[in-house]
């Protein structure tokens, strides 16, 4: 079946205005959402000091990738993938504007503002499933790796370095500018998203049942090809161990490594630094060492750096461990991202992206729970160790699976089709 290319153009090139329409967007609506993650947290913390009600509105923003993710899934495999962004902008959009008014009519409560994160939530999970399923319409096979780096290098620079203080310093001056500056970034991006010239529905080779038949095509579809179910599966294990490393980093920070609040804060900045590196990089070192010899050399750095904490705890090593796992990381999404869009039949693809994102990330909240009780039982070097030590056993598991040859072959079957 040949696959949906409607409004499809040339690889990411300055005349690709539709590439750069989404681009802007994307960098428009993650300035606004660095900003609210810095200004959410200190909104919660000037109405209480609970903790319990505090980790309230991570969970509730959170907690929709495990309710909804696969509904989101489906619902974009089912209408104009265009609309559905600009319809779910549109929607978190409102929800902001109407915490940004509630706060400065003083109405404002841990409740409200968990209902806010929870419906901001709800939405992603249909706007991140669109915007990843509309990309193969935007730009051609060939360039998605390149279109994906830039997209992440947007957003690291946007959610890590420029978001978060001036969220900070917004909250200071008056505690309602960063929700309903938010609230404007989602509205501009709906409006650059508004401007994509084609359309953007998928093709499907028969009419749609009953929305559970559809999600569990996607599921069905994922699970019966090795490579993306390994994929799948690998990065929940990943996943599971990172969290778990990283859940009681700040205690691991200020309790071992002796650093102040302030160094602590600055620890966190590297792997973003690590990250931009990596978008910077992932294209040229996919094509010269091959998508499946950077998937698994990524892994085992991630194992190394993960490792590196729990072996030598010196300030000096856990800033390199970050720096190069944030780069890393960003050799693993944009290679996957991009391998899936180049693969799934474009009518499958939101929901396959849905299933996959379920098993990747459903494994956070758990991973996040053991390394509580791993810390608390072993030290808070113990998370590290053990993490480090799953993660190169993923490694050995994945790499005669993950080989380049078997991702070209993927991909050459998918563009005969």
């Amino acid at each position: 079946m040949a696959r949906h290319r409607t409004g499809s153009v040339p690889p990411v090139r300055g005349s690709n205005g539709n590439f750069r329409r989404i681009w802007t967007a994307a960098t428009v609506s993650h300035l606004g959402d660095g900003v609210t993650r810095a200004a959410l947290p200190l909104l919660a913390a000037s109405i209480t000091r609970s903790p319990t009600a505090v980790a309230a509105v991570t969970l509730a923003e959170s907690l929709p990738w495990l309710c909804f993710a696969l509904l989101g899934g489906a619902i974009a495999d089912r209408v104009d993938r265009r609309l559905a962004m600009v319809r779910t902008d549109a929607f978190r959009m409102l929800a902001m504007a109407g915490l940004g008014l509630a706060v400065v009519a003083g109405y404002e409560s841990i409740p409200l503002i968990c209902v806010v994160a929870f419906a901001l939530g709800a939405a992603a999970t249909v706007f991140d499933n669109a915007a990843q399923a509309i990309l193969p319409a935007v730009v051609e096979r060939d360039g998605l790796e390149t279109a994906n780096s830039r997209l992440y290098a947007a957003e690291i620079v946007t959610t890590s370095f420029v978001g978060p203080p001036l969220g900070s310093l917004l909250f200071a001056a008056a505690a309602a500018a960063p929700f309903l500056l938010d609230a404007g970034s989602f509205g501009l991006a709906a409006v650059l998203v508004l401007a994509l010239r084609g359309a953007f529905a998928a093709e499907r080779p028969e009419a749609p049942r009953a929305i559970r038949y559809d999600i569990a095509e996607g599921v069905r579809w994922l699970w019966r090809h090795r490579l993306l179910r390994s994929l799948a599966i690998g990065l929940g294990v990943l996943n599971l161990a990172f969290t778990a490393a990283m859940a009681t980093f700040v205690l691991y920070a200020l309790d071992v490594l002796h650093v102040s609040k302030v160094g602590y804060g600055v620890l966190l900045t590297t792997g973003a630094i690590g990250g931009l590196v990596g978008t910077a990089v992932v294209t040229r070192l996919s094509k010269r060492l091959g998508p499946g010899t950077l998937l698994t050399c990524s892994v085992l750095l991630m194992a190394a750096c993960t490792l590196a904490p729990g072996i030598w705890p010196r300030v000096g090593v856990v800033v390199a461990s970050l720096v190069v796992t944030g780069a890393t990381d960003v050799g693993w999404n944009v290679v996957t991202v991009s391998l899936r869009q180049s693969i799934v039949p474009d009518h499958l693809l939101g929901r396959v992206n849905s299933a996959y994102r379920l098993l990747g990330w459903g494994t956070m909240p758990i991973g996040a729970a053991l390394g509580g009780l791993i810390a608390t039982n072993f030290g808070l070097r113990a998370p590290f160790l053990i993490g480090g030590v799953v993660t190169l056993g993923l490694a050995v598991v994945l790499a005669p699976i993950v080989r380049t040859g078997a991702i070209e072959a993927a991909r050459a079957e998918a563009a005969a089709e």
